[in-house]
């Protein structure tokens, strides 16, 4: 009965997600593409089940991403794993619900203020956890200076806290890294070289 009851999204719940403003579609970037916004921050991943994710992005977003194509502003800024982050399997899980038609769509991902852990996770483990293309289309935001080459400055809202931290990093400029893929192809960006073997990735698995 518990796990039938965990399937279903209830008004309550879908009013919560609502208002907590994780999700967002609004505005297009350079090329047209429509963008939905996705504040890392606001993730209540305590107490958020994978599944009534699932169902609130199958009945909200999905739907709304099925005919043109689009691009993902996904803001990790101020993410921490004890908080709201729900791990990059519970990522992966989302990515598989997606519906064909909508992953298709699916041009591009602006990962806004990666930390290190991240990209270096990504960087060794990407292209096994995410399949079909989505890897390939990834591309890292160090600063909202060089989000801005791809949208337009009024296409989508910014959080007042995600414009501190990148004032802050005026502060420190070897994080800095500006658009940066990890395949050359890309926008002629340069590839990322990630020293793996230093760090641990037990901490965001």
């Amino acid at each position: 009965m518990t796990a039938i009851m965990a399937e279903e999204l209830s008004s309550e719940q879908e009013k919560l997600i609502d208002k907590l403003n994780l999700f967002k579609i609004k505005g297009k970037d350079k090329r047209g593409r429509k963008i939905l916004r996705i504040i890392g921050k606001y993730f209540p991943a305590r107490s958020l089940s994978i599944d009534l994710l699932n169902k609130y992005l199958e009945k909200k977003v999905f739907p709304r991403l099925e005919e043109r194509p689009f691009a993902i502003v996904y803001i990790h800024t101020e993410v921490r794993k004890s908080d709201n982050f729900p791990g990059f399997s519970v990522l992966r899980s989302v990515y598989d619900s997606i519906p064909i038609n909508v992953k298709r769509n699916l041009e591009a991902v602006y990962f806004v203020h990666p930390d290190l852990q991240s990209r270096l996770f990504l960087a060794t483990f990407g292209r096994f956890i995410f399949t079909g293309g989505l890897y390939g289309k990834l591309k890292y935001v160090s600063r909202l200076d060089y989000l801005w080459d791809q949208i337009r400055r009024n296409a989508i809202e910014i959080p007042e806290f995600v414009r501190d931290h990148d004032e802050d990093l005026e502060y420190r400029p070897m994080m800095d890294y500006g658009l940066e893929s990890d395949h050359p192809r890309v926008y002629g960006a340069p590839a990322v070289d990630s020293p793996v073997a230093m760090y641990s990735m037990r901490c965001i698995s």
